[in-house]
Order: structure tokens, then sequence, then C-alpha cells
């Protein structure tokens, strides 16, 4: 499973901050601010991610992707429970397949950690379900702006 190292924070930080959200570093052990899962899952409390050497990557990149993924006013109440519709959350999973690949790891990696996890597909895997079955998911994120026609991320938060 892909965690929060010394060598992922970085890149991930550079990637949260061009969507305008910050990374905030704890300690081991420490509790997790906004953590809905509880530690070591990561914690969203409005445009901050929390994370600790031990939370997974898919973790981050879910929570951020939610921060990412819905609309200003719900942004700025935001404190650990994203909420969303069933729509969005299908865009939050798969902005965070594609978004792992901007911090260096590979969508057949950060698949097999959110199979390893949990996430549960109808397909039977995340993978089958991002390469087959989530085509809803790629129109939605096209439609509010945060993929472009070719899927690539645009780097912006949703508008409205």
């Amino acid at each position: 499973m892909h965690c929060c190292d010394e060598a992922i924070l970085g890149p991930l930080g550079r990637l949260l901050g061009r969507y305008g959200l910050k990374l905030s570093r704890l300690a081991a052990g420490q509790a997790i601010p906004g953590s809905y899962w509880g530690a070591p899952e990561a914690g969203l409390i409005g445009a901050t991610v929390h994370v600790r050497p031990d939370t997974p990557l898919h973790s981050v990149l879910h929570e951020a992707c939610h921060a990412i993924c819905m609309d200003p006013i719900r942004r700025a109440a935001l404190d650990t429970d994203a909420g969303g519709d069933y729509s969005e959350e299908n865009a939050v999973c798969y902005l965070q397949v594609v978004l792992a690949g901007e911090v260096g790891v590979t969508r057949e990696a950060i698949c097999a950690d959110m199979d390893a996890w949990g996430y549960t597909f109808r397909l039977g895997s995340a993978l089958a379900w991002f390469e087959q079955d989530a085509a809803d998911a790629r129109a939605w994120l096209i439609a509010h702006g945060l993929l472009d026609a070719e899927g690539a991320p645009t780097g912006r938060a949703r508008a409205v």
C-alpha cells in the first residue's frame, strides 16, 4: 500500500497546491483532524488535507478529490464529511485514479490499493471499473471543468 512517506509528500503537496488545497503533515501516531474513517485515513477540513506517514495515498487523493469536486459553497463549510451524491462520488473515485499518476503512482497500483482497502465496484475491481465502466464519471469531470476533453486534469477545482 502506498502511504505518505517522505518521497511522496513533496509531489503530493505540489499537486494539492495546484487546486488551492494545503497538505498538513502530522507526526506518526498523532490524531488526524477531520478523518471520516479515523486514523490512519486522511482528514479534510476546509482546504486542508491532514495526513501522517501511515496515511494511505488513496485516502489522501480521495479526500482531496472530494474538495476538488464539490461546489465552492460546500467547500467553504467542509469539515470531515464531504457528502455529495452518487455521481459526485464516482467522479471523486475516477479523479483520484487520474491524479495518482500526477505523483508517480500508476493506475494499476492505486487501484490495487483501493481494492485492498475495500472499495467495491460492480466489475470486481477499481481498475476494471476505471477502464470499462466509468464513462459517466469521466463525463461528469469534463462537464465540471476538472478534466479536459482528452481526460487530463485541468488543475482547477469545481467552480459551480
